[in-house]
This record gives structure tokens, sequence and C-alpha cells, in this order.
């Protein structure tokens, strides 16, 4: 029998907990409205997952890794797409292009960056049945799960006391204007130079989140560090853009002159003050 709930109730970290101690065989999967994740585990250890109702192929997960060139990763697509990802595991090793453990290790990354997505989940239906094996001619591992259990309650305690700091993503920010704001000790990150090109009042932290295809926890931990700062502070959004409009890219976010010239003002200010 199928054991099935709801993550507001049974959460990501005491499944898994559940899973290692009980060293169960088998598949949980986690569903919510357009997002579907599959893991599999073997003897209590996580050994596959796959991100979406098509698992991505070897070839794809090596490229991504900066283990196959964009002409490999080509000419695997044309002469081998009939192979698996067992038949072309063995052909890059036995033609000496990649190693066991190079291809082991790129899975291993790719794996427990998908399940990791979970921990940002605050809700989603899951069913764990037993002895359900991953999908014919993928490559399995074995990760134990105790390191990624303790990161993910980190991480999930992390996101709740963020959410108490800055409770909904469908705010907006503007920079300050208080002559006061202290930007002698900001070093900002590609990241955070994404997030900080979109402030703008007509754009929520929602919409900059997912266009710039970030996760819940990591806007708020942008912003927050960016409210700790002093650079920006949060405000009701002037307007909200039509859902069709979320996704249609980075050219749909703008930044008003006078707030790009406010903040270029203000580092300037402070280089100079060095």
């Amino acid at each position: 029998m199928a054991l099935q709930g709801n993550l507001r109730d049974f959460s990501i970290t005491q499944l898994l907990n559940l899973i290692h101690l009980a060293q169960k065989t088998g598949s949980l999967t986690i569903d919510q409205p357009g997002n579907l994740i599959s893991l599999y585990f073997r003897e209590g250890k996580f050994s596959y997952a796959q991100n979406g109702s098509d698992p991505v192929s070897l070839a794809f997960i090596l490229h991504k890794a900066h283990k196959l060139s964009v002409q490999q990763f080509r000419l695997i697509k044309e002469r081998a797409s009939g192979m698996n990802d067992k038949e072309l595991g063995l052909l890059l090793i036995n033609g000496n292009y990649l190693n066991q453990r190079e291809i082991l290790a790129s899975l291993q990354s790719h794996y427990i960056s998908i399940l990791e997505e979970l921990f940002d989940w605050s809700e989603g239906f899951f069913t764990f049945r037993n002895q359900i094996q991953p999908p014919n001619g993928k490559i399995s591992v074995r990760i134990n799960l105790e390191n990624i259990i303790i990161e993910g309650t980190r991480r999930m305690r992390e996101l709740e006391q963020l959410q108490d700091e800055i409770p909904s993503l469908e705010m907006a920010l503007k920079f300050t204007d208080r002559p006061d704001s202290n930007i002698r000790n900001v070093n900002l990150s590609v990241n955070e130079w994404r997030v900080v090109s979109y402030i703008n009042p007509r754009n929520t932290m929602r919409q900059i989140a997912t266009t710039t295809h970030m996760s819940d926890l990591e806007i708020r931990r942008i912003v927050y560090g960016l409210l700790q700062a002093g650079l920006v502070e949060i405000t009701p959004p002037e307007g909200i853009s039509p859902p069709d409009k979320l996704h249609q890219g980075l050219s749909k976010l703008s930044v008003s002159q006078d707030e790009q010239k406010n903040l270029i003002n203000r580092i300037i200010e402070r280089i100079r003050s060095l």
C-alpha cells in the first residue's frame, strides 16, 4: 500500500528521514500544480531523481556540468540518440572521453540539485511506492541521506525565518532615498545585481524571482541582505502585470533611469569616500 499525504502535514525532511531509517526501496513523487519531482531510493540510499515527467539525458547532464563541449554534445545527439544512459556511459568511458568517477559525480550533483528544490516547497501531494525502480536505462547512484537531511533542515529553518522578515513576495521593492543609507560594506554578488537591476515599484518580488529563475529562499535571502544594507525598502506594488506577461523574459521587467541613477550615484559617492 502506497504512503500518501501532503507536505503541509509531513515535510520532505521527515519523509527522507523515514526512508533513511527504515532503509526503504522505492519511489517518492511530489506533485504540485505545474511541478512534478520523482525521487528513487535503494535500501535507504538516494539513487535517482528527475524533474518533470520526461527525464533528461546523460548527455545533457554532462554538458551542463561542463564535461562535454557543445560540439561533443551535438555529435552525441546526432549519432547516439538511440542509446540509453547506461550504453552512452560505457561508450564515453571506453572511448576515454570521461571516466566512471566523473560521470557518477555529475549525476550525483544533478540528482541532489533536484531533491534540494523540494526544501523550498511548503505543500505538494506526495506518494511513496515500495520497490519501484528508476526508469530503464538510467544510471543509479548511492547517496547517503544523512547530510542531505541536515542541510535540508537548516535550509527550511532559514526559509521560515526569512518568511517572518518578508511575509509576502507579492510586495514590491524600491530604492531608499534616505541620506544615511550605508553601502560601505556592500559587495553585491552576480545574483544580487540581477535582482537590483529589476527593482521597481511596479515589479513584485514574485515577478523578479520568476523571471530570474530564483526560488523563494533565494529571492528572500537576497532581498533581506539588501534591506539590511539600507539599499531598498518594501512597498505595495504600483501595478501587477497580467499573469501571461510574467514569463515573457527579462525585457518585460524594467528599472526607471532615475532609480538606476539613484543607486549608481550612491555607489560612486561611496567609492569617493574610501
